[in-house]
């Protein structure tokens, strides 16, 4: 069985961290409805303060997948999150990989703060994994998923 993958990345700057800017951020979805029931899929969503937050999506129909370590292991999907090396904080500890079995998956949230390149300001991005061992119907994440791992950290 192939899995399916949809990455959803929210980001933002200091504009958006309170009042009505950060209740839009904290509106934006972190699971969508799939283009496509078929599998192998990837559909990354990237949403962001500089247009309101609406989702612009793209597919693939192949693997593999930038950011996470997919494996098949005794008829099971090993996932594993791959931590991006220039956000903050560091994570030192991590949660172990999830084991999916077919029909099973996962939503995984991690969080950032980067340092721009232009005047140093800061910036935040929130991605969230959501990853199915094999396949699904076009509304499978928008439902409780069978894991959470959460490593959302607090951003200064």
């Amino acid at each position: 069985m192939e899995p399916v993958v949809q990455w959803v990345r929210t980001s933002w700057t200091k504009q958006s961290r309170g009042g009505p800017p950060a209740a839009q951020r904290n509106a934006a979805p972190v699971a969508l409805a799939l283009p496509a029931e078929a599998a192998p899929l990837v559909h990354e969503v990237l949403q962001g303060e500089s247009d309101e937050f609406r989702p612009h999506s793209t597919t693939q129909l192949a693997l593999p997948v930038d950011g996470v370590q997919l494996r098949h292991v005794d008829g099971r999907l090993r996932v594993q999150l791959d931590v991006s090396p220039w956000g903050m904080p560091r994570r030192h500890r991590r949660p172990p990989a999830v084991l999916l079995k077919p029909g099973e998956w996962v939503r995984w949230q991690i969080n950032y703060r980067f340092v721009g390149s232009c005047g140093g300001d800061w910036s935040y991005r929130l991605d969230t994994l959501n990853v199915a061992h094999g396949q699904v119907s076009v509304d499978r994440f928008l439902g409780e998923p069978t894991y959470v791992v959460d490593e959302r950290a607090y951003l200064r």
